[in-house]
């Protein structure tokens, strides 16, 4: 009887023991599927991603103006536009806000006489 009781005893543990580890757990209700998008909440986001497009385009334009133009200026003369010689940087000319060098005070005096004759030759009027 002894036996039966300690069986008992064990079996009415094992069941609590059950109940206070395992017991019964609530099921959790499953988090509801996100609500789609509306179509004007789509059409507001198509807006602003195009504008933003359309500032980034700009932005990047504008940029690519500035860099071919400092590309521009920063091309060095190193020919005499008058006879094709080497230029002296002690002898130029300040023609539209842009130095223009020559090899000698003649090949100054013959630029400033006609200028426009020898702009094509010239790097920093290349458009």
């Amino acid at each position: 009887m002894r036996t039966r009781n300690l069986v008992m005893m064990l079996i009415v543990a094992c069941l609590a023991a059950l109940v206070v580890l395992g017991g019964c757990k609530k099921k959790e209700k499953p988090a509801a599927p996100p609500k789609a998008p509306s179509v004007e909440d789509m059409r507001k986001r198509a807006v602003t991603t195009a504008k933003e497009a359309e500032k980034t385009v700009s932005a990047t334009a504008e940029e690519a103006k500035k860099v071919a133009t400092e590309a521009a200026a920063s091309i060095e003369q190193t020919m005499c536009p008058v006879m094709e010689m080497k230029i002296d940087k002690n002898v130029f000319v300040e023609y539209k806000g842009k130095k223009v060098y020559f090899c000698c005070a003649d090949c100054k005096a013959k630029f400033e006489a006609d200028p426009e004759k020898y702009i094509a030759k010239l790097p920093q009027f290349a458009k």
